[in-house]
């Protein structure tokens, strides 16, 4: 290789390397309050609206599962596209996650406009609510830039649904390369926040021909269910706390709850019984510390699953809207 090659290529490499790299202090200069002004927004939001920590959660959870962690999740439909939120799926994601990112968008905005990407907007305010609500502090590498597609036929295909086989949920995660064991963690996020009748109705009524409900579910837990949800197909709002014991707590009691037959969807209670999954049920149920570290471990994981960098991606005006209309 020629010298001048050499140093085209080396100049190439950094250029490429330091747009593809995600950093801690990204913003440091930039945008040097940052963190400061999203830690301000969510609390305001989860102090005026509990259910805002689940709910960004979810949402980002949602987010990074398709096509990785770009903000596509936060897209609005428009007459030539139908986005990600309006699949099926989503339909159901609580409306204070999407307003507690709109706000600090907002306050970003009038800080340092242009700087700041919603996709790390919302990493950092998934993180800071976990925090709040007692659950543990974790790293978010920064420098993520906003996705350019978000289509509501990919997020049909990419998420997994509690109704699901748990064999299909696995694939899914592997398919992203997840193990057994940071799958079982992540769903550890089940801990805070709630689900609709309709992803569990199944188990309550006409389960088989031997029971009205599935039994695996402890009995009296199953009546309470079955009374709260009687009337859910003319109220589709109708809903439980995934967590019965301690829904607004980031804590080991979820898998303490799979355990007695208190778990809410048919794929996480199927979690604690299958060979594959019940020593890490097992484990976390005992140990919150270990839930804990495993749920660290894993959501840094996913919060830089194939993130958009560089050109491959945008810093957007507003997180609902592409910068440029796609048609």
């Amino acid at each position: 290789m020629t010298p001048f090659y050499l140093l085209f290529f080396l100049v190439f490499f950094n250029i490429a390397t330091s747009e593809s790299k995600l950093t801690l202090d990204y913003y440091s200069k930039t945008c040097p309050r940052l963190q400061d002004i999203i830690r301000q927004v969510v609390t305001d939001k989860q102090i005026a609206a509990s259910s805002t920590a689940a709910a960004t959660l979810r949402l980002f959870f949602h987010d990074c599962m398709v096509n990785g962690c770009d903000g596509s999740i936060l897209i609005s439909s428009n007459a030539f596209n139908t986005a990600e939120r309006d699949a099926e799926i989503n339909l159901s994601l609580p409306g204070d996650g999407f307003d507690v990112i709109t706000r600090a968008k907002t306050a970003l905005e009038l800080e340092c406009p242009g700087v700041v990407s919603c996709a790390d907007i919302l990493a950092l305010a998934a993180r800071d609510l976990v925090t709040m609500v007692g659950g543990p502090y974790y790293n978010i590498r920064l420098g993520r830039k906003d996705g350019f597609i978000s289509k509501a036929s990919e997020a049909e295909a990419a998420m997994a649904k509690p109704t699901m086989p748990l064999t299909q949920i696995i694939k899914i995660f592997q398919s992203r390369g997840f193990n057994m064991q940071e799958m079982v963690a992540l769903s550890g996020a089940h801990t805070i926040g709630f689900a609709h009748c309709k992803e569990f109705s199944k188990r309550l009524f006409n389960f088989s021909k031997k029971s009205d409900y599935d039994p695996t579910l402890y009995p009296k837990y199953a009546e309470g269910l079955r009374k709260l949800c009687e009337n859910y197909t003319k109220d589709p709002t109708m809903s439980a706390f995934n967590d019965v014991m301690t829904p607004n707590k980031f804590d080991n009691m979820y898998y303490q709850n799979l355990q007695k037959g208190l778990g809410l969807l048919a794929s996480d209670q199927a979690m604690a019984v299958d060979k594959r999954t019940k020593p890490y049920v097992d484990l976390y149920a005992a140990n919150q510390t270990a839930f804990f570290q495993a749920f660290t471990h894993a959501i840094e994981k996913m919060s830089v699953y194939q993130v958009k960098t560089g050109k491959k991606g945008e810093v957007r005006h507003r997180c609902d809207a592409f910068n440029s209309l796609k048609t």
